[in-house]
Parts: structure tokens; sequence; C-alpha cells
């Protein structure tokens, strides 16, 4: 420090006084003993103040399908709307085994008539809402049974009914429907692409359909991801029902990784075909806690009490009330 400096420290010690025509900021630095001559030597009016920065505007961001000026825009989403998925007629064959739709008056549509009536009271209690189908082996009827249940609950279109085909492996519904197995369910999990743009309404059935896709990894892997919580959570906000198709409950493990996205679940048997010991296992492998019940398909028991029913009941049967003349 210099000696002017040192000889002004020394005066305002001995003085105990304010040095006249210093600031007081100047006079800081000599007492903490630091600094150098620039600093120290301030001016002796203040300085006028510095002006405050100015606040920049808040973006407003807007919705573009491109940029002006050769300016890039942040884009916004539009809300995503059900009535905005795009349609695809389905092509169903009596190989599509729809009876719901094919036969509304057949034994087997009465049959899901009567699941549906089950199902309702959970749903309307908010203790149902999205479905697990599962069966104990291959060729038991699972599928059979999510086209037809899909169909019954939808209502013509009342209700909003999702299928999400959990069967990366081996994805039958789309071949059924006669449609193409387009980007689903396997895109979400591999790419992270939107489970929304990937949803198609099935006219004239009614419902919405998420298909498998084409998985290029390991499916079972795949079914594993952590994504696969947030895809059932976006899918959840949307619809009323949400039904998964699952594989087999034997032997794979893909329909564990499922159950925990589902509120409860159906176990598909086919009469007098799947083993009683493989029934066993597949409850005692998805959990009896977690089902609502066993579905029984191609019962040809049940199309025969039909059929003498409406053989005694129907017309010109010999049930048929008579007439007081």
């Amino acid at each position: 420090m210099s000696k002017v400096f040192e000889a002004l420290q020394r005066l305002e010690r001995e003085s105990g006084k304010v040095l006249p025509g210093v600031l007081p900021s100047a006079q800081e630095v000599f007492k903490n003993g630091s600094g150098d001559s620039q600093a120290a030597a301030a001016p002796e009016t203040e300085p006028e103040p510095e002006p405050e920065p100015e606040v920049p505007p808040i973006p407003v961001l807007t919705h573009t399908n491109g940029a002006s000026n050769g300016a890039s825009a942040e884009k916004i989403e539009p809300a995503f709307r059900i009535s905005n998925i795009r349609a695809e007629n389905v092509t169903l064959t009596p190989e599509s085994r729809l009876v719901y739709h094919l036969e509304p008056d057949s034994p087997g549509a009465d049959r899901f008539r009567l699941l549906r009536m089950r199902l309702w009271p959970l749903w309307e209690a908010s203790k149902l809402k999205t479905l697990l189908v599962t069966s104990a082996l291959a060729q038991d009827g699972k599928s059979t049974v999510v086209l037809n249940l899909a169909t019954a609950l939808a209502e013509q279109g009342q209700r909003s009914v999702l299928v999400v085909e959990g069967d990366l492996c081996h994805p039958s519904l789309s071949p059924r429907l006669g449609i193409s197995n387009r980007a689903g369910l396997s895109e979400c999990l591999e790419d992270g692409q939107n489970p929304l743009s990937l949803i198609r309404r099935m006219d004239p059935l009614g419902w919405y359909l998420l298909s498998a896709g084409e998985a290029h990894g390991n499916p079972t892997e795949l079914l594993q991801s952590p994504m696969l919580a947030g895809i059932f959570e976006t899918l959840r906000s949307y619809f009323d029902w949400i039904i998964i198709d699952t594989p087999p409950a034997m032997p794979l493990t893909d329909t564990l990784s499922l159950r925990q996205y589902a509120d409860s679940g159906l176990l598909v048997v086919r009469a007098d075909k799947t083993p009683k010991e493989a029934v066993e296992a597949a409850i005692a492998r998805v959990g009896s806690q977690n089902l609502l019940g066993i579905v029984l398909s191609a019962s040809e028991e049940i199309d025969r009490l039909y059929s003498d029913y409406r053989k005694s009941y129907g017309p010109g049967g010999k049930g048929k009330q008579k007439k007081v003349g």
C-alpha cells in the first residue's frame, strides 16, 4: 500500500473520525487493510446508480407446424381425445369366433352377456377397471374370450373399452380381426413411442386396440421393463375398461409381469381338454387372490342345454303357451 494511504489510515485511527471527501466504501477498504491504489482512490461524488437489468419476457409456447424465418418454435402436443383415434374396419369370418357380433342370439353370445352382468357391479363400485385375461395352456380359448368380452363391454360404443395385446410372443388378435399387426406395445417398450398414438378403433365392434407390435428383443425382458408402469398409468386415464390379453400362464412368466397392472383377472379353461393339474398350477402361479373366477370355454353341454330350451320354448316349441278361447 502507498505511503499516502498509510498516512490516511493512521490519521483515521488517531482521530476516530470519518475522513472528509472520502466515501464510506473507500474507507472500509482502509479499515480492512486491503485493496489497491485504484480501488482506494474513490471519487468525491457518488456515481449514478446502475440501471436494473431488463427482465426477459416469458416465452409463449404455441403449436406450430414449422418455424418462420428459420427460427425454431417449441411445439405443444394437442390434447388427446378418444374421438380423434383413427378407425379401422375389421374383417370377420367364422374363424374369428366373435359370436357376440356374428351370432348375437347364440348361447355363446348370451354367456358373454352374463359375464358382463357379473363384472358390471365391480366397475360401478370403482373396484374393477383393468382386467387381465389368461389361460392355463395355449389353445384354451383365451383370445376368443377377450374379443367377445370386449365387444360385450363396449355396448356398441357406449363404453370406451381398450384391449391391450400383451402376448408379444404369439399375437393372434390382429389376424383374427383381419387387420395388420402394426406398431404397438413392443414399440412403446423398445422405442419409447407414445401408446396413445398407436391405438386404433375397431369398427364396427366399437372398442379400441393397442396391438402387440413386433418385438425385436426378448418379449419376456420387454414386459419386465419399468416403462410398462407408465404406459398403463397413461392408458387408465382415458378408458372405462382395459382388457389385457396375456400369454398362457404356463410355462411363461409374462403373465406375472402384466398381472401387477391389472385390478383382477379371469382364467380361461377349455372344457374336456385342459388338464386339472394345469389349471391348479396356473391358479397357483397367478394367485387365487388375483382371479375373479374361471371362464369355461367350448362347452358343448351348455350348447345342448340352450338348444333344448329353444326347441321347447321357441317358436312352435312344445312349451308354447296355448291361447285360451
